[in-house]
């Protein structure tokens, strides 16, 4: 914040509107709402919040049962020529989603359901198997039961966590089995698409570092604000235009 030239009141209301609300805010919003006259400088800003965001929960590793899947999210592709179709298009970025999840039992019914703590979500490189790796290792503290469909690209699981559980991916294993990951990817792209419309691929890890920030924090409230402010004053920027 010190080698901004942007006020730090601009700062405070900037951290402000952006954890108000679930949903996100578009950076020319932000700039109508702050005033400014110029887009970028409030676009950097913006971007260099989602970096203090991401840091702060990239603190922080996943523990016990965890679901794993893939999300294949809409950004923008400079690419000329033909584009593909389906999982391999230049318009889709694949992005690892994981959510920490409880299984529980009602004693009076015997019904079973799941709750949920924590997410993460990263953008996975175009090595899709050695990316999943390496967001394993990264975002799990090792000692974890993980539920997956089975994806050959999940075959070094195991290696990594205590118990790696596969199953075919169908109706049961979406509303079961891997259930938040799932209602995470909903809302997720729900949210990209109301809020921001168009993302470049480069940039997108930031808009996923906000969105997880904002649902690991979802009880918060008001408190969200404080705790982004300590984000951010501890943060060490990486974000270019």
């Amino acid at each position: 914040m010190q080698a901004s030239k942007l006020p730090f009141r601009k700062w405070y209301l900037a951290m402000a509107f952006m954890t108000f609300s679930k949903k996100g805010i578009s950076a020319k919003e932000m700039q109508r709402q702050l005033a400014h006259k110029y887009y970028e400088p409030v676009w950097l800003m913006m971007h260099k919040l989602r970096e203090a965001m991401g840091q702060r929960d990239d603190l922080y590793s996943l523990e016990d049962m965890v679901e794993f899947d893939e999300a294949y999210v809409s950004v923008v592709t400079e690419q000329q020529g033909v584009v593909k179709r389906g999982k391999g298009s230049q318009k889709k970025s694949n992005v690892a989603v994981m959510a920490e999840s409880t299984p529980l039992e009602d004693p009076t019914s015997g019904g079973k359901s799941k709750s949920v703590r924590y997410f993460k979500m990263k953008v996975l490189d175009s090595h899709k198997a050695q990316a999943v790796d390496e967001v394993l290792k990264e975002s799990l503290d090792g000692k974890n039961i993980v539920f997956s469909d089975k994806s050959t690209s999940y075959v070094n699981i195991s290696d990594y966590v205590e118990v790696h559980v596969s199953e075919v991916s169908n109706e049961h294993t979406t509303n079961h089995t891997l259930k938040w990951v799932h209602i995470a990817i909903a809302n997720l792209k729900r949210n990209l698409l109301g809020v921001y419309h168009k993302i470049k691929g480069e940039y997108l890890q930031q808009y996923l570092n906000e969105f997880c920030y904002k649902l690991n924090r979802r009880y918060f409230g008001d408190k969200l604000f404080d705790r982004l402010v300590i984000a951010t004053v501890n943060s060490q920027w990486h974000v270019n235009r």
